[in-house]
């Protein structure tokens, strides 16, 4: 067991009695009264409480690849970031370089800037480097349609970190691989965390950006998740693009106080970011962060948003990538195609990060898989 977790175990343990009673820490009067009331879906709530239960489990051990080609020597990487200000891209950035290191490639960061024409700018300069594979990291890969055509038409094996909507290889875009965990389970699993948390009754508030196709599936996907437990009602369905997050989340979050006040018991979003400008209008409005409404974000699970929900600061949950882990799925993929065998086929499993179990760390993997991936590669 990674010994950041050991100390957290009791506390998980703790943390899933109290849900299983209906108990809810934190809350005030009111959301402890309707926790403990009968729950309005049995069946939905018994089924959920499994499946938090399991996705909050402190030891989650290896269970990715354990065979595959040995490392092949002296190759190079560029991996094309969507924006390094994103911190789940910086975070798979970083899993690369390190896996890389192991091998004994050369892997070079390229930052998009977050806009078509720097992400453009951006493939143009991988392409002129001659690498032997390209990483296209949280964009997709249709705003360089005609760069990726050319890397295709040149033999360059690219993979995609989020770049599709699916996991796994791609024929359009054609891509070796897209690593990523599956929408479905990710939002299923944040609703289910609702439903149990709350004993099956959870006025819930449900953020997205309809402008993304992959993040406006996520948010659908929860809604007709929260929607199997009769209980659990959702006040609003809140469209809030991403970069307008910043501007627009002050006054989305008073007016909703203002039409909800304490009905408003549980929150969502596509992306733990919402969570992060969200928190100084709820302050000012008096609230606790460790009360209600809690917040669940079903998103990369960034370091801000481990700290949030390790301080109990406006954010109880979180649905992480293993960025670390899938930095270094990405180098071992590409050591499949050089080697001209299969992809993996590994994805990884959904987890929920709290403050009882995340014994205070930064980030969430899978267990072992440095020293799974150093014993396929030979090192």
């Amino acid at each position: 067991m990674h010994p950041t977790r050991k100390a957290a175990v009791t506390a998980a343990a703790l943390l899933v009695m109290a849900t299983a009673s209906g108990c809810e820490s934190g809350a005030g009067a009111a959301a402890s009264h309707r926790s403990s009331a009968k729950p309005g879906c049995p069946t939905v709530l018994s089924r959920a409480k499994q499946a938090v239960k399991k996705a909050e489990a402190v030891n989650a051990p290896w269970r990715g690849p354990t065979t595959g080609p040995k490392a092949v020597h002296g190759k190079s990487v560029v991996y094309i970031a969507q924006t390094l200000t994103n911190p789940g891209v910086a975070g798979v950035a970083r899993g690369v370089q390190e896996a890389a290191k192991i091998v004994g490639w050369q892997a070079r960061t390229l930052n998009g800037e977050g806009t078509p024409d720097g992400l453009r700018a951006a493939f143009k300069r991988a392409l002129r480097l001659k690498p032997d594979g390209i990483v296209i990291s949280g964009f997709d890969p249709g705003v360089a349609a005609a760069e990726v055509k050319k890397a295709n038409s040149e033999g360059i094996p690219l993979i995609g970190w989020h770049a599709a909507p699916a996991p796994g290889p791609s024929k359009d875009p054609q891509l070796f691989s897209n690593i990523t965990s599956r929408v479905e389970d990710v939002a299923k699993i944040s609703a289910d965390w609702i439903i149990a948390r709350s004993n099956g009754r959870a006025g819930v508030v449900l953020f997205t950006d309809a402008t993304v196709p992959f993040a406006k599936r996520k948010s659908d996907l929860i809604k007709k998740e929260l929607a199997t437990c009769s209980g659990t009602k959702l006040l609003s369905y809140t469209n809030m693009p991403i970069p307008q997050v910043n501007s627009r989340s002050i006054g989305e979050v008073r007016s909703l106080l203002s039409r909800f006040g304490r009905k408003w018991t549980y929150s969502a979003a596509i992306n733990d970011l919402y969570f992060q400008h969200a928190a100084p209008a709820l302050r000012a409005a008096g609230k606790d962060g460790a009360g209600a409404p809690f917040n669940i974000g079903a998103g990369d699970g960034d370091p801000s948003a481990f700290q949030r929900v390790n301080g109990k600061k406006f954010q109880a949950a979180t649905v992480p990538e293993p960025l670390s882990e899938q930095g270094w799925q990405i180098v071992d993929e590409f050591n499949r195609a050089f080697s001209d065998a299969p992809e993996s086929g590994y994805v990884a499993p959904v987890h929920i990060a709290t403050a009882a179990n995340s014994g205070g760390a930064l980030s969430w993997d899978s267990e072992g898989y440095r020293q799974a991936y150093r014993k396929i590669w030979g090192d």
